[in-house]
């Protein structure tokens, strides 16, 4: 299996904030003079024959910057304004850049990345990534090894790398004279610590010629890049970096404790809402009551059915033939605890009085209630370890389930605090299981067997019975290479350097082999210590088997399987998937040894603790001067007067309190589309609402959910299925498609040509200087009774500053990448315009080519959408899109019972659908109806759509209308966004190709709406 990787747009985003803080950077080359004597002097030399200065012991080096300090801030500012970041007022910590990016995002991919864009526009080559770890280190090593084939594709080029070694300064001696991109991968310990070893990069050596190996990578003029700087920077590293003599430094981290000039900024908010990284659940364990009493019981869960009343899975003591035993069972109503036990007298009185499974309780008529993840009584610390073992076995099975069948291999990690107690020898070597191995493997046998019983006809069986339960968990600790025996992390840096690099082989250098169903291991245990550093994009349950302690974050917890997971080919599931929901497929479950609440209020303080730059208020300052860029290239700058009466309208629409702090009903307004705002702002609320959404509320931004909430397990297709009305509605939506679009190229010029001369308006830059101000907004009822406006007396005046054109702008280049039409189409099109519009480029080049850009697409998208044509094909959808889809929910939340569905369920993503759900249902007009699975869509230019709704009408005795329907909250075409309304556009071709009178799409939204374009 070979990792592939895409284009995204977030990575291009960080590499191009990078880039742009340098813009107006020669690109050209500089060497020095690679001398073999003690002294090096660095001087700039100039020869046409690169083999004469070869000859010549010359070396290469980064160019020296040739911007002056205020251009580099400048440009600096001009990023982090576009990225909606604090403008820095100086440069902080002179060329240092901050890049901040979650977890899990592909920060070592975008930093390549940016290497090969800084060599290919400026020509520097020559880069040190300096890492805190080991771990750190090996995973940066395997992301060059499996990235180069990618980048040499996208470059033309192949970037050099080695990992420094004292003894091996060969390297160096290539890194210093290779003209090509080289970089050089170091431990923060090779030139910090006190070692024998560390100290050699600073000594003239023999074996070096007499120089020092710091020398030669000075004269290189290095860019340095830090990995995790909060880990690597301590009073000490910093001066130790300087002796580098560093180009400038890249900061990259998801915690950063400095943020120097930060230009780029990926956080865990944003992340997540991107569905850039998996969703977390957490499976909480928590102690209730006295440890010591007799009556021992463990909620493991409710399960809930519309046939029938809930089912709790109850563990409890036994008598058994051989003493007492722990075993669970299905519990329902009126259930005697005490006599399932065998009468045990410590169960007298738990009789099961409800169980409840909208709260996911059991209650008991002596009046002690448990909910789900509850465990009371005599718990000792190996059982409760036991506990987290077969929890994290049972998701393990459900999540592979789910996935096999689409290719996903399962991984499940656990963390211990001590070798000894997975793995253990005897006098003679021999390896023996430590407890947890041992607790792993019972375990893992019962609960396989259960399976078994289940599925027996199902491919995921066979694969489950290829596997051994010896073959199917790992260790990967550090090991002793004179014994050859797992040891525990050792205290010394340099044993560490030298030891523990051998623990990493499978899961670091052959990830891909681990991805693979080939590879019989899917539970890795291993120390604590691995947590830093290391992950794989296929784990998806986390257990951490130790208490607790505050010097292990949650954050770290749920690093090591944040990243999205990829299918047997490769295959990253993310966005860009068809048929896929990404955060159905990646869910990441952390079983917790606690309760839910006390797991996830610590990761959201943690998270919160990294937000600190994010704003908290919706109030004026927030607003003003901030820009709005609408779908059709339009742009609105709030000033003083607008920023006003948005708040304004804010205040009175209840959408934020007294503190300024964003309410409830701001939310419900969004979720509705009922969002009010005032008239000049009605073509820009989708960017205004992506602007507020950069506001931190707490409580609104939970990144983790509780697995035991999941109560209705993936949801089945039920009679209503398999009845001849909608079989008949699905083989005559089941036909896939292809598309064709042919448009005259000559057209597309001259409609761009008309929309550039005609709506085009670019602002010449300016400086506002304004004397006076409005009113100070003192409270809501001011804003409320209209008095804040009463302005006083102002002045203002507006200055005029030219573009520097020592910047080289690449208009037609850059108009080519915004909008993937041809040199010869952009061409035609500049050519085409007026000389006035085309003289506004001299007054604003960048926003020019921002707003010319967006109005050629908008006519793209519309003359895609004229030219469009759908054939339909031979092939078609499978009903399994049906019957392996994989959703789940919690009843009462996002899932709601049904009658005429088919399935018992349904589980929506918003309070629109559910309110249009239960319409359906208890329509008289419908027969049955289907939420559509994202397994179902058709094929657009703008990427694959899935409609929302199939229901099938009855019309008299016999005759039936088939509906497919979209719901959205509004139905104003303006306020839909405009890649929705292509696809809604490609949608309507495709349905009016299969032919069928009985058929129609629109979209509605309201079960009103729809039955009046059903009898219209």
């Amino acid at each position: 299996m070979k990792i592939k990787f895409k284009h995204q747009q977030f990575q291009l985003d960080a590499v191009k904030s990078i880039v742009d803080c340098f813009e107006g950077q020669p690109n050209e080359l500089s060497r020095f003079t690679l001398d073999r004597g003690r002294r090096q002097k660095p001087e700039q030399m100039v020869m046409d024959d690169l083999a004469n200065a070869e000859q010549a012991n010359i070396g290469f080096k980064n160019n020296a910057i040739q911007l002056i300090d205020q251009e580099i801030l400048k440009n600096i500012q001009t990023v982090q304004r576009k990225n909606g970041l604090k403008i820095s007022e100086k440069l902080e910590g002179k060329y240092n850049l901050t890049i901040e990016m979650e977890t899990g995002t592909g920060k070592t991919y975008t930093y390549i990345r940016t290497m090969f864009e800084l060599y290919q526009k400026y020509g520097w080559s020559k880069f040190i990534v300096v890492v805190p770890s080991i771990a750190i280190r090996e995973g940066v090593l395997k992301t060059f090894q499996i990235t180069k084939d990618h980048f040499m594709s996208e470059y033309g080029t192949k970037a050099r790398y080695f990992v420094y070694n004292s003894k091996q300064l060969h390297h160096i001696e290539k890194f210093a004279s290779d003209a090509g991109i080289n970089v050089m991968i170091i431990n923060s310990q090779a030139f910090n610590a006190r070692g024998k070893d560390a100290r050699r990069i600073y000594m003239e050596l023999d074996d070096f010629n007499s120089r020092k190996p710091i020398d030669v990578l000075a004269s290189t003029n290095p860019i340095m890049i830090i990995d995790e700087p909060q880990s690597v920077e301590g009073k000490q590293t910093k001066e130790s970096l300087k002796a580098f003599n560093p180009l400038f430094t890249l900061r990259y981290s998801a915690t950063h404790r400095e943020d120097y000039n930060k230009v780029y900024r990926l956080d865990a908010l944003d992340a997540y809402n991107k569905k850039l990284v998996k969703k977390i659940s957490v499976k909480g364990i928590s102690a209730k009551g006295r440890s010591g009493t007799d009556s021992y019981l463990y909620l493991e869960g409710i399960d809930v059915s519309t046939k029938l009343a809930p089912v709790a899975r109850l563990e409890f003591e036994v008598k058994t033939k051989t003493g007492l035993a722990r075993k669970t069972h299905k519990i329902r109503q009126n259930d005697d605890i005490y006599q399932l036990s065998g009468e045990l007298e410590q169960y007298k009185g738990y009789k099961v009085s409800e169980i409840n499974g909208q709260n996911n309780s059991i209650s008991f008529i002596n009046g002690v209630t448990l909910y789900a993840g509850d465990v009371q009584g005599d718990v000792g610390e190996l059982h409760f370890r036991r506990i987290q073992i077969r929890e994290t076995i049972k998701s393990h099975f459900e999540k592979e389930r789910a996935l096999f069948h689409q290719g996903i291999k399962v991984l499940s990690l656990f963390f211990i605090d001590e070798v000894a107690k997975y793995r253990q020898y005897d006098k003679d070597g021999s390896e023996l299981n430590g407890v947890y191995a041992e607790m792993f493997e019972e375990e893992y046998t019962a609960l396989l067997n259960e399976q078994l019983s289940l599925f027996a006809d199902d491919p995921y069986i066979q694969y489950l019975n290829r596997i051994q339960v010896k073959e199917t968990h790992k260790g990967y600790f550090s090991i002793d290479k004179k014994s050859n025996r797992y040891v525990d992390p050792k205290v010394s840096a340099r044993e560490t350097d030298s030891d523990d690099a051998d623990a990493y082989d499978l899961i670091m250098r052959d990830k891909e082999r681990l991805l693979s169903f080939s590879e019989p291991t899917r539970f890795i245990f291993s120390h604590s210590a691995l947590k830093e550093g290391w992950d794989n994009p296929n784990v998806f349950q986390i257990c951490t088997l130790k208490h607790s302690d505050s010097t292990i974050k949650k954050r770290q917890e749920v690093g090591r399987g944040l990243r999205l997971c990829v299918n047997q080919n490769g295959e990253r599931m993310d966005s860009s998937v068809p048929g896929i929901d990404v955060h159905e497929i990646n869910v990441l479950t952390v079983i917790a040894s606690e309760s839910y609440e006390q797991f996830a209020k610590q990761l959201q303080n943690e998270i919160a603790e990294t937000l600190s730059d994010r704003p908290r208020k919706a109030d004026r300052d927030f607003f003003l001067d901030k820009v709005l860029n609408n779908a059709r290239g339009e742009q609105l700058k709030l000033e003083d007067t607008l920023a006003s009466k948005l708040l304004y309208t804010f205040i009175k629409n209840d959408y934020v309190d007294d503190q300024y702090n964003l309410t409830d009903v701001y939310f419900n307004a969004v979720e509705n589309q009922s969002l009010k705002l005032p008239e000049e702002l009605t073509d820009f609320q989708e960017p205004l609402v992506e602007l507020v959404k950069s506001i931190y509320v707490e409580g609104k931004s939970n990144l983790a959910d509780n697995e035991r909430n999941r109560n209705i397990a993936s949801v089945t297709v039920n009679n209503n299925f398999y009845k001849k009305e909608f079989q008949e509605l699905w083989n005559q939506i089941n036909r896939k498609s292809v598309y064709t679009v042919k448009f005259d190229s000559e057209e597309l010029v001259k409609k761009c040509v008309w929309a550039l001369d005609s709506h085009l308006q670019v602002p010449a830059i300016r400086y506002a200087i304004r004397h006076g101000e409005m009113n100070r907004i003192e409270s809501q009822q001011q804003l409320k009774s209209g008095e804040a406006f009463q302005t006083r007396e102002t002045k203002t005046e507006l200055v005029e500053v030219k573009p520097d054109f020592r910047v080289k702008y690449d208009l037609v280049g850059k108009l080519m990448d915004e909008t993937r039409l041809t040199r010869k189409t952009i061409v035609a099109i500049l050519t085409g315009i007026k000389e006035a519009t085309f003289l506004q480029f001299r007054k604003n080049p960048e926003e020019f080519m921002i707003r010319a850009a967006k109005l050629i697409n908008e006519q793209k998208a519309t003359t895609i959408i004229e030219s469009i044509t759908y054939d339909v094909l031979n092939d078609k959808f499978e009903a399994d899109v049906f019957t392996k889809n994989t959703l789940s929910g919690k009843l009462g939340e996002n899932a709601i019972p049904v009658e005429k569905h088919v399935y018992d369920y349904v589980v929506t993503d918003s309070k629109i659908e559910r309110a249009f759900a239960k319409e359906l249902d208890v329509s008289n007009e419908v027969r049955v109806y289907a939420k559509l699975p994202r397994g179902f869509f058709i094929p657009t230019p703008m990427g694959n759509y899935n409609p929302d709704w199939a229901i099938v009408f009855k019309e008299g005795d016999v005759k039936h209308i088939y509906f497919i329907a979209e719901t959205k909250g509004s139905m104003e075409s303006m306020e839909l966004r405009e890649v929705e309304k292509a696809k809604i556009e490609c949608a309507r071709k495709h349905f009016a190709k299969l032919n069928s009178d009985r058929l129609k799409y629109d979209v509605v939204n309201s079960y009103e709406k729809l039955f009046e374009i059903v009898k219209g």
